[in-house]
């Protein structure tokens, strides 16, 4: 298993970067290869260009500005994203990566005519974990459009059979100790889910604290 987790938060030591610790640490003890894309960390600029925009249809030139990353996608074969829910959706941060990384010719293809095929056939397991700070209700009632951009558009780019997995923290700014540390024994389910078996790890405990 060769996992990238493209992790998007500009705070460390947020609960977001436990939930990426936490991941981390179910990939490693089930032995896979694990990668972490920081998008705050490293800088990256989330702004496509309007030379970018006129090189979109060109993959050999548009995958330049952003090679690092476009290498990262490709030589994986789980796919995991950890963000928190801005305005129902994602970080300016994260979906900039989107605009800038899943290009055509990358991530998906560009026919003569009709629809887009997928270019991400290699990736087999799919992971959105967020936090949001509405309810469940308010953010399923203006469409969840954070979910649905990538676990349902996302995964129509991926393997036929791709299995996913998705928790969120809701009420997030109004969260205590108590509903961090359940959320964060769901995402240990959710890893399972993803990995194909349990795999135990004291990170929950150690996020949790």
């Amino acid at each position: 298993m060769r996992a990238l987790i493209v992790y998007s938060h500009p705070k460390e030591g947020s609960f977001n970067a436990a939930v990426r610790d936490l991941v981390v640490a179910k990939l490693h003890n089930a032995g896979a290869e694990v990668e972490v894309i920081d998008l705050y960390a490293e800088g990256f600029d989330p702004t496509l260009t309007g030379d970018e925009l006129d090189i979109y249809l060109d993959t050999e030139a548009n995958i330049r500005p952003v090679q690092r990353h476009v290498e990262a996608l490709r030589r994986c074969d789980t796919l995991i994203f950890v963000y928190p829910t801005w305005w129902y959706g994602l970080p300016a941060m994260l979906k900039g990566w989107l605009d800038r990384v899943m290009v055509p010719g990358v991530a998906f293809t560009m026919p003569e005519g009709g629809d887009i095929g997928p270019g991400l056939t290699h990736i087999t397991r799919l992971g959105v974990f967020t936090t949001c700070g509405a309810s469940r209700w308010l953010t399923w009632t203006s469409g969840a459009p954070g979910r649905r951009t990538l676990l349902r558009g996302g995964r129509l780019l991926c393997s036929k059979r791709v299995r996913t997995a998705f928790a969120a923290h809701y009420l997030m700014d109004s969260s205590t100790p108590e509903t961090r540390a359940a959320h964060l024994a769901r995402l240990d389910k959710a890893m399972d889910r993803i990995i194909g078996a349990p795999v135990r790890s004291a990170a929950i405990e150690r996020a949790a604290a």
